[in-house]
């Protein structure tokens, strides 16, 4: 489990193929990573990831072929174009939960179609896939490329977000313009209470006349 407070704004510096899959190393950026083992799971752009290899400033994960296509911001980068990303390392139990609980399983990939600045701070506008934004509600939370943000509006499936200067200026957020892709995870208390919904009705349902 993650926050959706972004800890670093790390590097992909090196992609390998593996068959259909890749094998990620990437640069850290002050990230401490003394308290991280192999196979603990570290956020990178919203996705969880698992450690596979370990360094002082670096660590390698093994990305399968299904992440790739569900997400974005993690494909194989051209030599010397390093990609920056977004990195949270797991939540312990007794760490501050300053955002929202985050599970680093991408719910579908959303595309800007406003971004502007407003005064002190810059207003973010989503076309979030049709299937989610049942899911996204005014005043509720939502995680984009890993960070955890407040929704302001919603109408049909575009929703908007303030951006503090905080936010653009420790994430990756700040290099997004109108038409970028980005990774969207959805609250997860909006998709229990549907499942809820959904079985009292089928409950209600079998119930004999």
């Amino acid at each position: 489990m993650f926050t959706g407070i972004i800890q670093t704004v790390g590097q992909i510096e090196h992609t390998t193929p593996m068959d259909e899959d890749v094998k990620l190393c990437i640069a850290c950026n002050g990230l401490d990573m003394q308290d991280v083992i192999i196979g603990d799971s570290i956020a990178v752009n919203g996705v969880c990831l698992t450690a596979i290899s370990l360094g002082d400033t670096h660590f390698e994960a093994h990305v399968s072929k299904e992440t790739l296509s569900v997400t974005v911001g993690l494909e194989p980068t051209e030599e010397g174009h390093n990609k920056t990303v977004n990195l949270e390392k797991a939540l312990r139990l007794n760490d501050r939960l300053g955002g929202h609980l985050v599970s680093g399983h991408v719910d579908g990939v959303g595309q800007v179609v406003r971004f502007e600045e407003l005064g002190d701070c810059w207003r973010l506008d989503i076309r979030a896939p049709h299937s989610l934004s049942k899911y996204i509600a005014i005043k509720g939370s939502i995680c984009v490329d890993g960070v955890s943000l407040t929704v302001n509006s919603v109408e049909k499936d575009i929703f908007s977000m303030n951006l503090i200067p905080h936010t653009l200026e420790n994430t990756t957020l700040q290099f997004l313009g109108v038409g970028s892709r980005v990774n969207l995870e959805v609250d997860q208390i909006a998709r229990y209470v549907e499942r809820m919904s959904e079985w009292m009705t089928e409950s209600n349902t079998d119930e004999p006349a």
